[in-house]
């Protein structure tokens, strides 16, 4: 069961050889989430519109899903322990007057390159909020 959602927006992604930071900023605080600076080399070539001579994952991802009529409904970090974060990838496809919606366990990096792929909101939950150590401008 899902708790009480505060939406995210990115604040600032910050790239070093060994990883990268992405720093989400909700209403009441920032915080960081740590990933490989592949991940992260492929947000920021998203971010600033740099066309790739090859279709990337998230590229090849994000066209399945609009072949299949397919939309990303949102993307939820829903647990973080010590500075693991989990996410929830939520798909949503109708298909005549049925409409499907898929939960999917996904890393929160893939999941907000996604979201923003498809300018889906991205949520955080507040027992997430709370367990993360704020980060100081």
């Amino acid at each position: 069961m899902l708790s009480e959602l505060t939406q995210v927006s990115f604040d600032k992604i910050m790239q070093t050889k060994s990883y990268t930071v992405i720093v989400l900023a909700t209403p009441e605080k920032k915080f960081a989430i740590y990933t490989d600076p592949a991940v992260g080399k492929t947000l920021q070539l998203f971010l600033t519109e740099v066309e790739t001579p090859r279709p990337l994952t998230h590229t090849l991802i994000d066209t399945i899903f609009e072949g299949m009529n397919v939309r990303i409904k949102q993307v939820i970090i829903n647990d973080v322990e010590d500075t693991v974060y989990y996410a929830l990838l939520f798909l949503e496809q109708q298909i005549g007057e049925i409409r499907h919606i898929i939960q999917i366990d996904v890393r929160p990096s893939d999941g907000l390159t996604l979201a923003l792929m498809q300018n889906a909101p991205v949520y955080c939950t507040k027992e997430v909020l709370n367990k993360v150590i704020p980060v100081q401008e």
